[in-house]
Parts: C-alpha cells; structure tokens; sequence
C-alpha cells in the first residue's frame, strides 16, 4: 500500500558514496543511470518499461539490480489493472565514486605532501568529497541542514611572480582569519579542541581549455 497522506516525507541523502567494486558495477551502465533519474520520483518497473518503450523482463532485471545494491528502495505499491506494480525510488540525489575504488591509483603518491602540485589538491579533494557525502548522509538521518560554506571565483595571473605574490598574502590572510575568528582543532596535549570540528580546503587550478566545438 502507498503511505498514508500524514505520514513523514522521507529525506533521501543528498549524496551516496560509492565505495565497494560491486556496488559501482551495478551502478555504471547507461540504461541504470537513466533508470536512477528517473526514480527521483517514484515509479515501478513496469511503469518505466512503459517509459522507456522497453521490454518489462529486462526493466525489472535492471531494477533489481540496483535495489539489491543498494541504490534504490521501496516506494509503497500500486495497482493498475489486474496487477499490483511496487514502486522505487532513490535512495539519493545523486552519487559519488570513492577514489579508493581505484586502489593506490586512485590517489597518486608522488608529490603527495608538494602543496603546489596538482597531486595534492587532487588528494585533498578526494578527502573532502568523501567526507561531504558521509556527513550530508549523516545530517539526512538526523533530519539537520548540513553546514558549509563554498567561494569560488574565476581570476588570471599574467606572470609567475604575480601568481607568487597572490599566494602568500593569501595564505597569510587565510591563516590571520582562522586566528582571530576559530578555535583550535587540537589542544597542545594533543587532544580535541572545543566544538565542532570543519575542514577549510582552498585549490586554486588552471581552468583547462574547452574544447574546439564548444568554442564555436
């Protein structure tokens, strides 16, 4: 049966992340990706065969699969003629590939502590996207508003000493402000400091050409 009219909206995470081999094996086919877009709002299988003008056996093959891992769940049931139809839905707004998927090639060693080097804003990127998808699933189960804070910009360097420049009276500024406006992670005895504990992580990267066709 289709849940009562009162009952509690469910709050699906806005992020999954996908770390085990099976689960982005069920996940990375074409016509699953169009499956899981298609169930941000919920449906069955036979309606999506219907949808997608495609045979109901193997609709209900791909469905299966991606409940079983996880990707999808019940969503109540339907009837529609002389049968009952069980829908799905999402259990996520989107989903992330963990880099550890790919072992030790998923986040390069070399020049891994180099904080000029592409490696390691890859690296601290990693970090971050997997702990933004962890904790936006946690605030999700906790029914709480995740919070962060995001800056971007788009600038240009016209020399290597300006981009040097730019660089350090950044990091000094960056540093002046976590002085005098937050408290410290760990105390001088090694233990947690008060409060909640963020991580501030700032990458600055060429922005890579777009490619000829957009171009025109």
């Amino acid at each position: 049966m289709n849940a009562p009219a009162n009952a509690a909206p469910v709050v699906a995470p806005a992020w999954d992340l996908v770390a085990s081999m099976g689960r982005a094996s069920a996940l990375l086919h074409p016509l699953r990706l169009r499956i899981l877009d298609a169930l941000r709002e919920p449906d069955s299988a036979a309606g999506l065969a219907r949808r997608f003008r495609m045979p109901r056996q193997k609709m209900n093959y791909h469905v299966r699969e991606l409940a079983r891992a996880h990707f999808l769940e019940r969503a109540g049931q339907r009837r529609r003629r002389n049968m009952i139809e069980r829908r799905y839905r999402t259990t996520a707004q989107g989903y992330v590939l963990s880099p550890e998927l790919l072992g030790r090639m998923g986040l390069p060693r070399e020049h891994a502590e180099d904080v000029l080097s592409a490696a390691y804003l890859l690296g601290r990127m990693a970090v971050a996207q997997a702990e933004l998808v962890c904790a936006s699933r946690e605030a999700a189960t906790q029914r709480k508003r995740l919070t962060t804070l995001s800056v971007s910009a788009e600038l240009r360097f016209e020399s290597a000493e300006q981009r040097a420049k730019f660089a350090a009276e950044l990091q000094r500024s960056i540093i002046d402000v976590i002085g005098r406006f937050a408290s410290p992670h760990t105390m001088a005895d090694g233990s947690a400091g008060a409060g909640r504990p963020y991580r501030l992580l700032l990458g600055c990267y060429p922005i890579p050409p777009k490619p000829a066709e957009d171009a025109l």
